[in-house]
Order: C-alpha cells, then structure tokens, then sequence
C-alpha cells in the first residue's frame, strides 16, 4: 500500500509542478492578503501583534481552498478517477495520497513562509514558531476537510461556489484553535491547550475524512 501512496503523490506533485500557475497562485494569494493589513492599519504595533493570528489563519484558509475545486476535477474529466476506484488497492489510500500532495503543494509552502511575513507584525521569535507549527498541523486538516466538499460537489456547475459554502463551517474549530495557540502565546498564556485540540482535529480529519471523500467520490462517479 506504501508503494501504491507514494505513486500517486509523485504523480500529482509531477502534475502540479507542470500547472505552476495553480500553485503558486495561492501562494500569492496568502502573501497578498497578509500583507496588506500593515499597510492598511498602519505602524501601530500593539495592533498588529493583536490581529496577526487571525489575519495568518484567515489567509491560509482562504489560500487553501483556491485549489479545492481542481483536487478531483482534473482526472474526473479525463476518467482516471474511475479508473482509480476500480482498481484492487484500498480506495482509502488512493484519496488519501492525493490529499496529501495537496498539502504539499498549498499547506506547506504557506506554513514556512509565515515566519518570514510574521516580521511585519512585529511578532516575537516564539509566537513565529507557534505560527508555523499551528500551520503545519492546522493546513493538513484543511486539506482532508476540503476534500470532502471537493468531491461532493464534482462535475456540478458552479462547484467553485459551492465548495466553500460546504467545507466553511467546518473549518471553523482548526481557526479557532489555530488562531487561538498564537494569541494566548502572544498573550503571555500557554498554547499547549490550542495545539493539542489542533493534533486531535488533525487526527479525526485523518481518519474519518478519507473514508468520507471516498464515498463522495462514489456518489459523483455514479
């Protein structure tokens, strides 16, 4: 099952080196977003170490949904995918490897460049490294959740629209408890609270999201 996960992750990360436009497009976008708000709030630095959490995770969030629609789109259309589900190996792994080269080309990219724009906000060392660290743990449930709606709404008009309006409310814990690790390090709190709510949401969306998307999958290929 190992050899049959990293087939497919190598070959949607070969596939999305040759659409670079998709990925970085969302990369872009996170840095667009973030950086703005010090240009529109001003150097007020009491104000921008307050807002930093939710403006890092409302970009991210945003950023990872850009690429949502195109997760199954692509071998829909050309017939891989049904071809994908007919196969012996275990449907589970196959969906799972796609999302986690998902990850890899939104999730992770975002994750390590959010210390570096994190200076903007005059952020300390340790609230940084709590950034990247909810981000690596917060991006990935991103991705699980976000394929579900994904592949709820495949082949229909208008899935772009859609798709936020399904998977939206159900990002709303890992923002908060994202969100919430830097504020409370940034606040002189602990965010060991925050991160391990985080680490139990990844681990459920681990779980349970496969599984889901898989029969999602089976519904829109019917």
């Amino acid at each position: 099952m190992f050899s049959i996960f990293r087939a497919i992750v190598l070959r949607d990360l070969t596939l999305a080196m040759r659409r670079r436009s998709d990925v970085l497009s969302a990369l872009f976008f996170f840095v667009i977003v973030v950086s703005l708000f010090p240009l529109g709030i001003g150097p007020e630095l009491e104000t921008l170490r307050l807002i930093a959490p939710g403006v890092f995770w409302v970009a991210a969030l945003l950023a990872s949904m850009l690429a949502l629609e195109k997760l199954f789109a692509a071998d829909f259309e050309d017939g891989t995918l049904e071809q994908m589900l007919l196969t012996p190996q275990p449907d589970f792994i196959l969906v799972l490897g796609k999302i986690f080269a998902h990850w890899l080309v939104t999730g992770v990219p975002l994750a390590l460049l959010a210390p570096l724009l994190g200076l903007q906000y005059d952020l300390d060392t340790e609230p940084l490294w709590i950034l990247m660290l909810t981000l690596l743990l917060g991006t990935p449930a991103l991705s699980l959740i976000g394929a579900i709606g994904a592949a709820l709404t495949l082949g229909l008009r208008g899935s772009g629209v859609l798709v936020p309006l399904l998977v939206l409310p159900l990002y709303i814990p890992v923002l908060i408890f994202g969100a919430g690790a830097v504020e409370a390090n940034v606040s002189g709190l602990g965010a060991a609270g925050h991160i391990y709510m985080l680490s139990a949401i990844l681990l459920l969306a681990l779980v349970a999201a496969p599984l889901a998307t898989v029969a999602a999958l089976r519904i829109s290929a019917e």
